[in-house]
């Protein structure tokens, strides 16, 4: 009895791995092997940073709470923690927004937790 494959669906799979690595660099998006190795590592890179990102934009933030609060005579740690004890509820993307693009509205937080 001759071998039975389902070449409808390896087809399927391989058209779908090489949609994935359409823009790629030289034999990256159209040798079969070759794809599938850097769309497997490009799945690897997009899910690790997903969390990354989290992490880059946390510290970004705090960077320029930091240099906002430095600009009146504070550091981080003392701002963030009078901003704790006066109950003001703004998280560090909104003081971070504040201190960058509306530091008139920053200074007033920063006197009233002084």
């Amino acid at each position: 009895m001759p071998r039975s494959v389902n070449s409808v669906a390896k087809r399927a799979r391989r058209k779908k791995v090489l949609k994935q690595a359409k823009g790629y660099f030289g034999r990256r998006k159209n040798v079969w092997t070759v794809a599938k190795n850097a769309v497997d590592k490009a799945m690897l890179y997009a899910y690790r940073d997903r969390k990354t990102k989290k992490r880059n934009f946390r510290s970004l933030w705090i960077i320029r709470i930091n240099a906002g609060a430095r600009m009146h005579g504070m550091s981080y740690s003392q701002f963030m923690g009078k901003v704790k004890a006066a109950g003001i509820e703004l998280n560090r993307k909104v003081l971070a927004d504040l201190a960058m693009n509306h530091p008139d509205a920053f200074e007033a937080i920063v006197k009233k937790v002084k």
